[in-house]
C-alpha cells in the first residue's frame, strides 16, 4: 500500500543504471541488497541505522502520513560524530578523513585525530 501511495505522488517508469566502472568501485557490491530492502524495507532500513551510533534509539522506523515521511522517529543522531569523532577509538583514527586538492595543485590531507584536534 505504501509503495502505491508512492508511485502515485511521483511516477516514474524509467531506470537509470549506473555504468560498470562506477559499479566496480561501489562500496556495496551484493545485488541481494534490493531484494532485502524490498521484501521489508523498514526492516532493511532500521538493520541498516543499527551500523550509526545513535545517542537516543528511535521508537519508530517510520511514520508515513501522505505525502510526508519521518524516519527513526524519537532517535537522537549527530551525523559529526558519526562521520569523524566515531573513528578516533579505533582503527581509523590514522587514516584520511579529509583530503584537500586545491586548484594550483596544493593538497592537504586532514586523518580523523587531526580533524577534531585530539
Amino acid at each position: 500500500m505504501l509503495n502505491q501511495k508512492i508511485l502515485q505522488l511521483a511516477p516514474e517508469e524509467q531506470i537509470y543504471h549506473p555504468n560498470l566502472s562506477f559499479s566496480a568501485r561501489a562500496n556495496v557490491r551484493d545485488a541481494q541488497i534490493y531484494e532485502r530492502a524490498g521484501a521489508n524495507f523498514e526492516e532493511f532500513w532500521a538493520e541498516e541505522a543499527q551500523k550509526l551510533h545513535w545517542f537516543r534509539p528511535w521508537d519508530k522506523v517510520l511514520e508515513w502520513q501522505s505525502p510526508f515521511a519521518q524516519w527513526f522517529v524519537g532517535g537522537k543522531i549527530n551525523a559529526c560524530y558519526n562521520c569523524i569523532d566515531r573513528h578516533l577509538e579505533g582503527w581509523r583514527r590514522n587514516k584520511a578523513a579529509i583530503i584537500f586538492e586545491g586548484e594550483p595543485g596544493d593538497q592537504l590531507v586532514l586523518t580523523y585525530r587531526i580533524c577534531t584536534g585530539k
